[in-house]
């Protein structure tokens, strides 16, 4: 698995929109997400609207109008967003679950790059699986109260 600059940025996106979770009508207005992370506009239009389409954030036009999460927090994994947006979580397609290939491995059953592969692609998914949304958010709030921690750009 490698996470890409959209995933990153899908991810951030999501840190807004989960700190700002209400369960009314309230929205975040799509120019804030890219001031606050800053992320281009245009390249986060595409990546919401890419959201959307999988259920995970709703959209609402006008002079009002911007983005929300259409579930919990606490319901969206980084599993789920990670796989929506940059694919699978395996190192190596062999290993993939859900998208397996066959590997070029004379013998795959005993192939020992295979083996270890494997385990990296347990353990990241372990990791993603258990850590959703609102888990991140809180980990936003944790490290902001450390100076110098990793996340004082984020607004």
């Amino acid at each position: 698995m490698k996470l890409t600059v959209r995933g990153e940025y899908a991810l951030r996106a999501l840190l807004v929109l989960g700190r700002d979770y209400l369960e009314d009508d309230s929205v975040v207005r799509i120019q804030a997400i890219a001031d606050q992370q800053s992320i281009p506009k245009r390249f986060l239009e595409q990546i919401l609207n890419d959201l959307k389409s999988a259920g995970v954030v709703e959209s609402k036009r006008g002079v009002a109008g911007g983005y929300r999460l259409r579930r919990p927090p606490q319901q969206i994994t980084l599993a789920e967003i990670v796989r929506h947006v940059d694919g699978p979580l395996a190192p190596v397609s062999c290993v993939s679950e859900r998208y397996y290939e066959k590997c070029s491995c004379p013998d795959e059953a005993r192939c020992p790059i295979r083996s270890v592969m494997k385990e990296v692609r347990e353990a990241t998914v372990k990791i993603l699986e258990n850590v959703t949304v609102a888990d991140l958010c809180e980990r936003w709030r944790k490290l902001r109260q450390e100076p110098g921690g990793p996340f004082d750009f984020i607004i």
